[in-house]
């Protein structure tokens, strides 16, 4: 070999090494949208949102989890990865609780529903984060008076039906009549819905809520009026109009929850005009009944009634809710917003 072949090699050679190495980053997770801490609610969603580093997005996953009591696996058991996109930022929804976690896995992961400790780093879990959430800011609620009673207007979003809606307050108000308005409208690339719900628990006795005619809603609307206990079991019980996203069928149901069982949910057709819907509600017993028209004697025949002995709550700090949001089916969505009239609730013991 040549003088002038060896001193390029050696050239070469010097140059390899002096060039630096990329550096192999230890895998970390960073929260960039915290929701504010608050008590545990299946019916209430936040945005939450953060970036990793030294993560392979096409191979790894986020696991997010909210604290109440125990770690609960966001936003739901049935989704519980949440997806690294390639400039490595994450992005999803959870319930409130009083701390926030993400993990970021492998798919070796085993991803439990509930938890009392969160796993370590190690095995196939390259990093874990925990953070509070900011305090919430103690602001009074908007409501609105309607039938001799206040109601708090909902603005938080929420996953009722199965569904992610946003609610906003300018959806709810009253008319000279003094009756109810709920509207569906869209806002941007968003439809937003609207909630009330009452102030008090009422407990024992009969529900009635009279309706203008709501025979023509979209397949995608649901309007429901229901109990709901925020504190602790659900309490749940509803009368609903909706055909669920499907373009025939019966458009009403009578449900003591949970509605998987067969035998909690009677579905009817709802017939064109006003409508008052009926509940009474005894120790161990829910009678559910519609009219049509504004009928203030339950004890007329109705176009539907059932009565329900099994699975009926008992009393604790469930409060009525009245909306109108918007179900998700992919098939048929919302193609224009609505409007409905509640022209009055009553409640007596």
């Amino acid at each position: 070999m040549s003088f002038i072949n060896c001193t390029v090699c050696c050239l070469l050679l010097a140059l390899s090494a002096c060039r630096p190495r990329k550096e192999v980053l230890e895998p970390s997770i960073e929260f960039t949208l915290l929701p504010p801490s608050g008590e545990g609610s299946p019916d209430k969603l936040h945005a939450i949102e953060g970036r990793v580093a030294g993560a392979l997005p096409d191979r790894q996953h986020i696991v997010l989890f909210a604290r109440s009591g125990l770690w609960w696996v966001q936003p739901t058991a049935d989704r519980p990865l949440t997806t690294i996109q390639p400039d490595l930022r994450w992005k999803s929804s959870t319930h409130p609780g009083s701390a926030y976690a993400a993990l970021l896995v492998t798919p070796d992961y085993h991803v439990p529903t509930t938890t009392e400790k969160l796993p370590p780093k190690g095995g196939a879990v390259l990093a874990v984060a925990t953070a509070e959430g900011p305090a919430l800011a103690r602001t009074a609620p908007k409501s609105v008076h309607f039938s001799g009673y206040d109601w708090e207007i909902r603005e938080a979003a929420s996953d009722r039906g199965g569904t992610r809606n946003q609610y906003d307050a300018g959806n709810v108000w009253t008319d000279r009549n003094g009756f109810l308005h709920l509207r569906v409208l869209r806002q941007g690339d968003t439809w937003t819905s609207a909630e009330v719900s009452l102030t008090r628990s009422l407990g024992y006795g009969s529900y009635r809520f009279v309706t203008s005619d709501v025979s023509q809603l979209e397949p995608a609307i649901v309007l429901s009026f229901f109990t709901w206990d925020d504190a602790g079991p659900p309490r749940e019980m509803d009368i609903e109009i909706s055909r669920w996203g499907e373009s025939a069928g019966k458009n009403a149901q009578f449900v003591v929850q949970p509605y998987v069982v067969p035998a909690n949910v009677v579905r009817f057709p709802a017939p064109a005009g006003p409508l008052t819907h009926w509940l009474r509600w005894e120790p161990g017993r829910a009678v559910f009944k519609t009219n049509r028209g504004s009928i203030s004697d339950p004890r007329l025949e109705g176009i539907a009634q059932h009565a329900f002995t099994s699975g009926v709550p008992s009393p604790g700090k469930e409060m009525v809710h009245m909306n109108l949001y918007v179900f998700d089916n992919k098939s048929n969505p919302l193609r224009k917003g609505c409007e409905v009239i509640i022209e009055k609730f009553e409640h007596l013991p």
